[in-house]
């Protein structure tokens, strides 16, 4: 029987026992990639739990962990004999170690302080919604570092510093101060061994001076405390050489600095008691002021209680000799030794569980205690309060094992614009662990993702509608966004370009910079005038005029431009009558697109007739504050009988981009009997903006119409432009 089975509570025996039988044949004659035997590892790891004060379940999967690559179909086989809690629990655990094997190698080999190295520690955490499978894993680690170090083998560098730099770190988030400190040191030993060695026998040397003063000094403040009625316990406290050396460098100590520092815990009923304690301390001894902590009044995110002061014995002779004193309750001593594994923390919360978190029982409300105490570790979830660590991300792999952090339902596409913008438009299809699979499959925690893309090309349409799931990140569907708006614009800019250039082609203009007659137009750019001209919102007529030098105007004597009578027959040419000039050729403006019963004002071009714009029209303005003589009056002539004449408008729509948008607006024209033409669509972190060409008859019927489109969900405004 293994030495886990002798420190459980009755009633838990046959359970590990069976568990060890069962596993026993399978694994007994194997030995793992560190060279220990595997029951040997596995009796090892259960009697950690133990002491951690693990569950049954915990300490069966010790040996259920390593029987798993033996078996077939290992859930239905484990669930048979032991239960789906047994199975879950140790197939969870068998993936997490699988994982870690392939990112080992990607833990940064420097301070520990790298993205990538905290993305693993958060991995380790989220991976399970089962914290169990994490404290098996650290209880695992434990004793890989202590087998190397009983048969002086060195482990890998990698394995050392991911010991070092990702379970340390989350032994200390969890609590579990023992397991910290001994991973720490352990993994030290084998990182740096030649200062840890040096460390060692510098302690080892002082050890027997140091120990014969801390036991006097010990007595004494036992015995002085009980004398002023506070019953209190006091021991010395060991050195943690890992933190010893961390001390030395953070604060360029020297050996003789560091190792001199005697320590002390005193651990008392209440925390009345601590405070009565630290004033009688500080009393009685020389207190270093800049070195005490008040962690019971300012816990750390982890639970931790104490008070830390360090003073000098200056009535004792030694005031060179600085004294590490702490000072906690027993209850305090149970957290810091065992973090929230402590019967205490369980205990208190109940069948009832821990901050709103149901338990099932004195473990299951052990673990809602971990979860509460991971939420106030803000770093983990990246502060978001509104969101649950282990309900909301994933951590999937890339094919070189790096950690890839996204939310939760994520597929490869959300993948791969997270790993990189261009590898996202690029996508085209997806292998997961090896597999092809459709590009809107969700991805899950520990899944390796691998993406096919071309050489160039974009995204597809697709992705933006959610009804299919191709994303589920907010940033990648932005990005899709942003990909189609730039190329919406690039095509207006072109067919501006276009445009210009055979302007510029007809009046032999064909030297002229394009940047210098952006700028002469107001401007700031060429790309600029190209996307208004483009969109039909800045005529060519402007540059026409600017490009034609000013004729000079007639002289008094001279007769007008135009000085026919006023025709009063109503018959104007194509529904306009242009006043005393009824036979020219007129053309509505496009800059404007006037439409009865607008107010109009012509303007006589050069070899185009009059071309006739609204009377509000910026661009008629512009001409006509150019070329005064130019100008005409003009106005509607009366309709034939049985005419069905009718004039193209624009009207601008501004709105929250939505599902079904387009439609909705478009079914709006339809109802009123107006004929949609043209749509052009724009869409800018999360609003678009539309054009729509209708036909009309008459344009005060269209203010109604643009009523009813304004009422649309989602319109913030409708207007014709």
């Amino acid at each position: 029987m293994s030495a886990a089975t002798a420190q459980v509570a009755p009633g838990m025996e046959d359970m590990l026992a069976r568990a060890r039988a069962f596993a026993a044949p399978l694994i007994e004659g194997e030995t793992l990639d560190t060279g220990e035997n595997t029951l040997a590892h596995a009796d090892a790891v259960a009697a950690i739990v133990a002491s951690m004060g693990g569950s049954e379940a915990m300490q069966a999967a010790s040996y259920l962990v390593y029987a798993c690559p033996h078996l077939n179909r290992p859930h239905e086989v484990i669930s048979k004999v032991f239960g789906d809690n047994y199975a879950s629990l140790a197939l969870e655990t068998t993936k997490l170690v699988q994982v870690q094997k392939q990112t080992r190698g990607v833990v940064q080999m420097a301070d520990g302080s790298g993205a990538q190295t905290e993305t693993v520690r958060k991995m380790l955490l989220a991976f399970s919604r089962d914290l169990r499978v994490v404290m098996l894993r650290l209880a695992s680690r434990l004793q890989t570092l202590r087998h190397a170090a009983a048969v002086k083998q060195p482990v890998p560098e990698s394995m050392a510093r991911e010991s070092l730099q990702v379970f340390a770190p989350l032994a200390n988030r969890l609590g579990i101060w023992q397991v910290k400190w001994e991973i720490e040191d352990l993994s030290f030993r084998f990182l740096e061994p030649d200062t840890y060695k040096l460390i060692a026998q510098l302690l080892d040397e002082k050890r027997a001076e140091r120990e014969v003063y801390v036991e006097q000094l010990r007595a004494r403040l036992e015995r002085d405390l009980a004398s002023q009625g506070i019953e209190a316990k006091v021991q010395g406290r060991p050195k943690n050489i890992y933190s010893i050396v961390k001390k030395m460098r953070g604060k360029s100590l020297d050996f003789g600095q560091v190792f001199d520092i005697l320590a002390l815990r005193v651990i008392v009923g209440d925390v009345k008691d601590c405070y009565a304690v630290l004033a009688w301390v500080h009393s009685h001894f020389q207190p270093i002021v800049e070195e005490f902590d008040d962690y019971i009044a300012r816990p750390k995110p982890n639970g931790y209680q104490s008070l830390h002061t360090v003073v000098r014995d200056v009535a004792g002779g030694r005031p060179d000799k600085p004294i590490e004193i702490q000072i906690r309750t027993a209850q305090m001593h149970e957290h810091a030794e065992h973090g929230v594994a402590a019967h205490w923390a369980y205990k208190e919360a109940g069948p009832k569980g821990y901050a709103g978190v149901w338990a099932g029982g004195e473990y299951d409300a052990k673990i809602a205690v971990l979860r509460q105490l991971l939420a106030w570790e803000r770093d983990l979830s990246g502060g978001d309060q509104g969101s649950g660590l282990f309900d909301d991300r994933i951590y999937v792999l890339t094919p070189d094992a790096a950690i890839v952090e996204l939310p939760q339902g994520s597929t490869p596409v959300d993948f791969a614009y997270t790993v990189h913008t261009q590898l996202g438009h690029r996508c085209r299809g997806a292998r997961v662990d090896g597999a092809m699979v459709p590009l809107n499959t969700p991805l899950q925690n520990g899944q390796t993702v691998e993406v096919i893309a071309t050489k160039e090309g974009g995204p597809s349409r697709d992705w933006l509608n959610t009804d299919l799931g191709y994303l589920a990140s907010h940033r990648a569907r932005a990005k899709v966004r942003a990909w189609f708006n730039a190329q919406a614009t690039h095509e207006t800019v072109a067919r501006g370009r276009e445009a210009v250039e055979k302007l510029l082609q007809r009046e032999g203009k064909t030297a002229l910079r394009l940047e210098d007659l952006a700028t002469q137009l107001g401007f700031r750019s060429a790309d600029h005038l190209f996307e208004v001209v483009g969109k039909d919102e800045f005529s060519l007529r402007n540059i026409e005029n600017l490009l034609r030098p000013q004729e000079a105007q007639p002289a008094a004597d001279e007769a007008p431009l135009i000085r026919k009578p006023r025709a009063t027959d109503g018959s104007g040419k194509g529904g306009v009558l242009v006043v005393g000039v009824s036979s020219l050729m007129t053309q509505l403006a496009k800059c404007c697109r006037p439409a009865p019963p607008d107010a109009i004002r012509g303007f006589v071009t050069r070899g185009h007739g009059v071309s006739v714009h609204r009377a509000d029209c910026s661009n008629f303005r512009m001409m006509a504050a150019k070329d005064t003589g130019r100008v005409i009056d003009v106005e509607w002539g009366t309709p034939r009988s049985g005419s069905d004449m009718v004039y193209a408008v624009d009207v601008a729509v501004e709105a929250a981009d939505r599902q079904g948008l387009l439609r909705d607006i478009s079914d709006v024209f339809a109802r009123e009997k107006m004929n949609v033409i043209g749509v052009q669509t724009q869409s800018v972190r999360g609003t678009a903006w539309m054009t729509f060409t209708i036909e009309i008859a008459d344009a005060a019927r269209l203010t109604h119409v643009l009523g009813i489109v304004a009422s649309v969900s989602g319109v913030r405004s409708a207007r014709r432009r």
